[in-house]
């Protein structure tokens, strides 16, 4: 597979000396969906930074498509990379929806035709139809997120870089812009890489995980990840509610051959329980349970 981001021995001092990042390896495949996540002050949004050319390490290389990022011009970047910050009022500063959108396009220099075009085309792919001429502070949070999308999105990168895309979001628009992601990826092929502490999306949202603590010190899919108890432990990491639903559930006598990382997966694997047992999911405390609750009590540390 054709690599989108390449990053080698990636290091980076703040201003005041301290290491933020510490040789730094990644590789993100052409149409791959990537979670980076890490404890506060891991150095994931100062890596983020570094996708887009916003911050230079001072060692190491990153490229993009197997150009050297460095020596990209600016307008190139823009066009490969979009970045999507946590907060969409650092992206939304235009009278009008629709001028935020073309405020990008009108920048690269495209013809006023092909500026809307995009702007239609973004405006229809993130379900903000009839929101073209409102002002970006008469939408609710969950729409500046989405208007905030698709100004990146007119711009037509092949990589997207996502800031806590979840993050404040109620259910609904939570789950509504988790759609909108993975549909981009499935139907354009858009790279992904999202930086998240929003556990219980990442098996919605990844194919792979890395996870960042100024160095990268482990990657692999979801399942390889959150089944890491020490890693989970000595980075301060948790897993997915449902996980831990279904860990209780073993300790009370349930034999899921497969702990479910998303609502999906638990419903497909309760189903096959239940034809499996007769209809039935039988629930009893053993000689050894309370000493198993005493263990996932611990790992988890509830007290």
């Amino acid at each position: 597979m054709r690599e989108a981001i390449t990053v080698r021995n990636l290091s980076y001092r703040y201003p005041d000396g301290s290491q933020a990042l510490e040789d730094v390896n990644m590789e993100v495949y052409e149409g791959e969906r990537i979670a980076v996540v890490g404890p506060n002050g891991a150095g994931k949004t100062t890596f983020m930074l570094h996708l887009n050319g916003t911050l230079r390490g001072s060692e190491g290389q990153i490229e993009i498509f197997g150009k050297n990022l460095e020596k990209m011009k600016r307008e190139e970047i823009v066009k490969e990379v979009g970045m999507v910050f946590q907060d969409p009022d650092d992206q939304l500063f235009m009278p009008t929806i629709f001028d935020d959108i073309a405020f990008g396009p009108i920048n690269l220099g495209l013809k006023e035709d092909e500026v809307r075009e995009r702007v239609e085309k973004a405006i229809s792919s993130l379900g903000l139809s009839g929101y073209e001429d409102k002002s970006p502070h008469h939408l609710s949070f969950g729409e500046k997120k989405k208007a905030s999308l698709a100004a990146v999105m007119a711009m037509e990168p092949r990589i997207l870089v996502l800031d806590e895309p979840t993050a404040n979001l109620d259910p609904r628009s939570r789950a509504e812009l988790i759609g909108i992601l993975n549909e981009l990826n499935e139907r354009e092929g858009i790279t992904m890489v999202i930086v998240t502490h929003d556990v219980n999306a990442i098996p919605e949202l990844a194919d792979r995980i890395y996870a960042l603590n100024r160095t990268i010190i482990e990657t692999g899919t979801p399942r390889e990840i959150f089944f890491n108890g020490a890693l989970l432990k000595q980075n301060k990491l948790d897993v997915p509610d449902v996980f831990k639903v279904f860990e209780v559930l073993r300790c009370f006598g349930v034999n899921c051959e497969k702990i479910p990382l998303s609502l999906d997966e638990a419903v497909s694997g309760l189903t096959k329980m239940i034809e499996t047992e007769g209809g039935h999911i039988h629930l009893h405390i053993h000689e050894h349970t309370h000493d198993e609750i005493e263990k996932w009590r611990s790992k988890y540390e509830h007290h």
